[in-house]
């Protein structure tokens, strides 16, 4: 991915920002093993199980993963040439995206099979579904709704803290009405309001980090947000992590 101009540190500092804005951590509830070599680059809940889109050329994949154990119970490899990125689920389906090959790549839920493919312009990175539409992040400011269907684009909207655009807008988890984004590069989540665009909330996930045992690689930075609404609890890793954490966002 391109590098980016992330928003200044000092804007998410506690104490600093516009009214309203909750600075939130990370409690964890539990561990799951989770491949370190996978490029995490999409995560979600459905049913029981994660499904995980890892990235880079060559060993990007599309996984079901028994979160109990880390199993990996069913993997699909990427044709070499494709970067696999942000993954959602509209129905029965699994949208995945792609970096800079302007392809999603549409499969059955049950049996990962390819069943369609949709063309995008620009850059794909996150992606989630809110119910009624696709949300999708490129790595700007900017996050664009699509039709789930058609993959039309319908609208974008600037993402904002403190009057400033968040840039480098990563991983998407639709949940609790809310937009959750990691950015690039740092160990925050941002919330946000849907409707505005604002950032109600910024989690600093640094806590994760620090339990790792292993050293990480340059590129192993925070992305993954799956929310598993029967426990209301979230699952965060990161590209080439050793582990999944179970977590909730506390005051």
């Amino acid at each position: 991915m391109l590098a980016v101009s992330l928003f200044p540190v000092t804007a998410c500092a506690a104490g600093s920002g516009g009214e309203g804005v909750q600075r939130l951590s990370v409690r964890v509830l539990g561990e799951v093993p989770h491949d370190p070599q996978a490029f995490t680059q999409g995560l979600l809940w459905h049913e029981g199980k994660l499904y995980e889109s890892t990235g880079l050329h060559g060993r990007s994949t599309l996984r079901r993963i028994d979160p109990g154990d880390g199993r990996i119970e069913h993997s699909v490899e990427l044709p070499e040439a494709l970067f696999g990125e942000g993954l959602a689920r509209v129905g029965d389906r699994l949208v995945q995206l792609t970096w800079r090959n302007g392809e999603a790549r549409v499969y059955d839920l049950s049996t990962l099979e390819l069943v369609e493919r949709q063309r995008y312009s620009g850059e794909g990175w996150g992606l989630c579904f809110d119910g009624r539409e696709l949300v999708m992040s490129n790595g700007s400011a900017q996050l664009v709704r699509r039709d789930p269907t058609s993959f039309a684009e319908l609208e974008r909207i600037e993402i904002r803290l403190d009057g400033r655009p968040v840039r480098g807008l990563n991983e998407l988890e639709c949940a609790e009405g809310w937009i959750y984004a990691n950015v690039w590069q740092s160990d925050r989540i941002v919330r946000i309001d849907p409707a505005s665009g604002e950032v109600m909330a910024v989690v600093d996930a640094a806590p994760l980090r620090r339990r790792l045992t292993t050293p990480l690689e340059t590129d192993a930075v925070l992305n993954g947000i799956a929310y598993r609404p029967d426990t209301a609890t979230f699952y965060l890793t990161g590209k080439l992590w050793p582990v999944l954490f179970e977590v909730v966002f506390v005051d």
